[in-house]
């Protein structure tokens, strides 16, 4: 496991403010950096912005002002996009229905690396039963997506995002809709592929205490930046309470013997 380098930014966001035609901002100016080996939390509240700003630093959504950075190249400059990867909510990005295996499903993610017409080689194969194996999914390859718990999906979603061979997979919401244990196995999983591989996680979610126990940086978003702080350092600053309210009530659980 390498440490964070806080001198290498692989993305920089600087006064990033948007508008949905140019009615009332939905972000105002936000500057922020994401360095090599992160695993940033983005929290706020419903309709504060946070996956409107996952969205710009994926180049889905063009900023109103304001620019965006990826590994030292403007946004509007960048074509290396196999180095990033992404997995949307589970709900709204795949048809479970579709008879496809697990195995294929990975294999999509080498196209971004590869090109959509590339025949695919016994590189390719090995690049995903490689994904597969990382999030424990291999013994699976050949069984149907649509078989799959609401957990193994979302994990070969992460194993077709690896299979890109990224240095940065953004997350948004990704345990929607599965149950507490599978969460937990979940985060286990994306903890272990930022420590161990160094992998750099860029994380949107609503779970307080995921983004506190697991994270390595906060960025409190709630249309401006309410604060970018390290996880400890939340409750100290106040930016909870600025985000939520001060009738918030939030409350950290123990697990695999870590402590609130």
């Amino acid at each position: 496991m390498q440490p964070v380098n806080h001198t290498q930014n692989i993305i920089e966001l600087h006064n990033i403010s948007f508008s949905y035609n140019g009615t009332e901002k939905v972000l105002e100016n936000i500057s922020f950096a994401v360095h090599k080996g992160d695993y940033l939390g983005i929290i706020g509240p419903n309709g504060g912005g946070k996956t409107t700003v996952l969205k710009i630093m994926l180049g889905l959504l063009k900023p109103t002002t304001g620019t965006v950075r990826l590994f030292g190249k403007d946004i509007r400059e960048f074509k290396d996009w196999s180095k990033i990867g992404y997995v949307p909510q589970k709900t709204t990005h795949f048809d479970t229905n579709f008879p496809v295996t697990v195995e294929e499903v990975v294999a999509m993610g080498r196209y971004a690396k590869r090109g959509l017409f590339h025949f695919p080689t016994k590189e390719d194969t090995q690049k995903v039963h490689k994904a597969l194996e990382q999030v424990e999914m291999l013994q699976s390859k050949n069984r149907l997506v649509g078989d799959l718990s609401g957990g193994q999906q979302q994990r070969v979603f992460i194993a077709r995002a690896l299979a890109t061979e990224p240095e940065v997979i953004f997350l948004d919401e990704p345990t929607v809709g599965v149950d507490v244990n599978t969460q937990e196995q979940f985060y286990l999983l994306l903890s272990k592929l930022n420590k161990e591989l160094s992998l750099t996680l860029v994380l949107v979610s609503h779970e307080l205490d995921v983004v506190a126990r697991e994270s390595t940086e906060v960025a409190c978003i709630n249309r401006n930046l309410v604060c970018y702080c390290k996880p400890h350092e939340l409750l100290k600053n106040g930016g909870l309470e600025e985000l939520y309210g001060k009738e918030l009530r939030y409350i950290l659980h123990n697990h695999e013997g870590k402590g609130s």
